[in-house]
């Protein structure tokens, strides 16, 4: 599908409307930059959250009044997300965090990987989506690394090239970086990995917040991604073609191994987090409603995506350039914002991110710091990793104002 044209910039203070946090008084003059870590959670998801608990708090799908419903709600929240990745709603499943939905994936590689053939990993993926691939290797698998460029801390189509065989059955690897912020080029490196026949498990947690993908046009085999940290509950999603499926292995209970929804959640879902999932769609259709009144519904999705990064790219410009423009902090990534996500890491040289962080916090700027579960990448890029980095993140409910007071706050802050 061509580019769909944003008609007016995204309305940041109708977004901000529609997030309780934002009202709430203990966060009153304090500014959110640590959102690759888990974002606010929007209104329609608190609400339905606490609907479902205080009305449909019962066992989901059987014949009575409140279990029905409880089922339906559920049911329609896997079909609206789903409209939203450009999927069907039999491709989308729910496990209670990315981390143990790709440990249970791995285990279900088992009868699609054999001893002696391929994976590829990478040293840039946060560690969910890197060592319970590794650990493989333990069966008999050869663990082959697609390592980033040590400076830039990218990885380059060439070097996964000459890694590619005809022994190799899977590639594994980020949407975008949770700490250098590239953005991957999925759909090629899917179509490379195809070529070589094999299968692609695309961790996308870093770069979902800023725009849920159309994960057909990708065409992974597998995509990834956590709600919470695009504005919903403390669930992960994994979006399986349903033909790779069919060939993994069963690791939920075996009389529910002929339940496709089931095959990958040994312990269940957890109900009311999956039913009040459907509110992120609902906070996406009300942006996309509030900025293209009687748009066509079809086109929805295109438009959010697109207005999610066109309000996020001048900020992440701003903060770009006031970092390379110190010479007391080292920008890891890519210094051009559109090749990046709005997740910025640096290494401040004068103060230790820990205090840094520390005294943001004082100004009212909430700014992680530490190794965010990427220990392979940092020690790639040769960055001490018990001294960690720096990480400012935002979205697209991240206001102007806030921006202009944390570069301020960090011209104060990264002093010795």
């Amino acid at each position: 599908m061509g580019s769909i044209q944003v008609a007016a910039p995204l309305d940041v203070e109708f977004a901000r409307a529609q997030f309780p946090a934002f009202r709430e008084p203990t966060l009153r003059g304090q500014a959110f930059f640590e959102n690759a870590g888990g974002s606010y959670a929007c209104g329609p998801v608190i609400e339905r959250l606490d609907e479902y608990y205080r009305r449909l708090k019962v066992q989901p799908y059987y014949p009575f009044a409140a279990s029905t419903e409880a089922g339906e709600w559920m049911d329609l929240a896997r079909e609206r997300l789903a409209e939203y990745l450009g999927v069907t709603a039999a491709e989308v499943h729910f496990g209670p965090s990315t981390s143990q939905n790709t440990y249970v994936l791995a285990q279900a590689f088992r009868t699609v990987v054999r001893p002696g053939e391929d994976i590829i990993v990478t040293n840039q993926d946060h560690e969910a989506n890197s060592g319970v691939w590794r650990r493989l290797a333990e069966r008999g698998v050869q663990v082959r690394e697609w390592a980033v460029d040590p400076e830039s801390g990218c990885l380059e189509l060439g070097r996964l090239e000459a890694l590619l065989s005809k022994r190799t059955r899977l590639v594994v690897f980020p949407h975008a970086s949770n700490i250098v912020g590239d953005i991957n080029p999925v759909a090629d490196i899917v179509a490379l990995a195809h070529r070589a026949g094999a299968y692609t498990v695309v961790d996308g947690v870093s770069w979902a917040p800023h725009g849920l993908p159309d994960v057909r046009a990708l065409g992974a085999d597998i995509y990834l991604l956590s709600l919470y940290k695009t504005y919903g509950p403390h669930q992960g999603v994994m979006v399986v073609r349903p033909q790779l499926l069919e060939q993994l292995a069963n690791e939920g209970h075996s009389f529910n191994a002929g339940y496709p929804l089931k095959r990958l959640v040994p312990a269940g879902p957890d109900h009311a987090q999956v039913a009040a999932a459907r509110g992120i769609a609902e906070y996406f259709d009300a942006l996309d409603a509030h900025q293209h009144p009687g748009a066509p519904r079809e086109q929805r999705p295109q438009r959010v995506r697109e207005a999610l990064r066109a309000v996020e790219l001048p900020l992440l410009e701003r903060l770009l350039d006031y970092l390379r423009g110190r010479g007391d902090l080292r920008l890891l990534g890519p210094g051009a914002a559109a090749q990046r996500a709005a997740t910025v890491s640096f290494v401040p040289h004068r103060v230790e991110p820990t205090v840094l962080s520390e005294r943001l916090a004082t100004r009212g700027y909430m700014v992680g710091c530490g190794g965010f579960y990427a220990v392979r990448l940092l020690q790639a890029l040769n960055v001490d990793v018990d001294r960690g980095v720096a990480r400012v993140s935002f979205v697209h409910y991240t206001s102007e104002a806030e921006l202009e007071g944390l570069l301020e706050a960090l011209d104060v802050a990264v002093r010795p």
